[in-house]
């Protein structure tokens, strides 16, 4: 009996039409059944036999693709559910500024994490200038990955001078992320370079009381001159 009545819903929801519609300004018609109506043949309604389930797959997904989405059944009245689709872009991140100053001997870490994947990347690879590394232990770079974690550290136990330059990292799925290295003696360069950067305005406000006490003293002469 209760197999009969199984039978018979099936028979009933494979009677009824699925259509697919992008709800914009203009309401779009995607698919009906399994028929593809929209000119962009990115779209395709899926569905497997005996199952009730029907989905509209977008492939190679946009931003502009965003938006509300109508599953329409073609009961009476037509029900329908309403679906919004947020298209987000996963990109990769390397922790800390983008230029970063390590002294000779000491050790480089960079750690790059995926952020907004909606799928495990299927590689994440880091790049020295324009050379992939994630195997170069011979010139003294570990690299350890975590696909699942979306994430990968970098490590160089002694930089040297050929350790500085663009370090990139890169996955399947995302928007690379980039650091520039900067391996150097002495005081730090960008300290350096806050100093120079300084240095004008100091002369400038030097001068400006320079010129300010001049004034004073031209205001006193002819507020003295005035009253003899």
């Amino acid at each position: 009996m209760e197999r009969n009545r199984g039978v018979k819903r099936l028979r009933r929801i494979m009677m009824l039409q699925v259509t697919w519609i992008r709800r914009k300004k203009d309401h779009q018609l995607l698919t009906v059944g399994l028929t593809t109506y929209a000119s962009d043949e990115r779209f395709q309604a899926r569905h497997f036999q005996h199952s009730e389930d029907w989905t509209l797959q977008i492939k190679f997904v946009q931003p502009r693709d965003a938006g509300m989405y109508e599953c329409q059944v073609s009961t009476h009245p037509p029900t329908s559910i309403f679906l919004f689709l947020e298209v987000v872009e996963a990109r990769a991140e390397i922790s800390g500024p983008s230029e970063k100053f390590v002294r000779p001997g000491s050790t480089l870490q960079l750690h790059c994490l995926v952020k907004k994947s909606t799928e495990q990347p299927s590689f994440l690879f880091w790049f020295h200038n324009s050379r992939m590394i994630n195997y170069d232990v011979e010139q003294g770079v570990n690299v350890s990955t975590d696909l699942m974690a979306r994430e990968s550290w970098l490590e160089v136990p002694r930089a040297s001078g050929r350790h500085s330059g663009n370090y990139t990292c890169e996955a399947s799925n995302a928007t690379p992320a980039r650091v520039f290295v900067h391996i150097f003696n002495g005081d730090n360069p960008a300290a350096m370079q806050h100093s120079l950067a300084s240095s004008p305005s100091v002369i400038a406000c030097s001068a400006l009381m320079t010129l300010s006490t001049a004034l004073k003293l031209a205001l006193q002469h002819v507020y003295v001159y005035a009253g003899s």
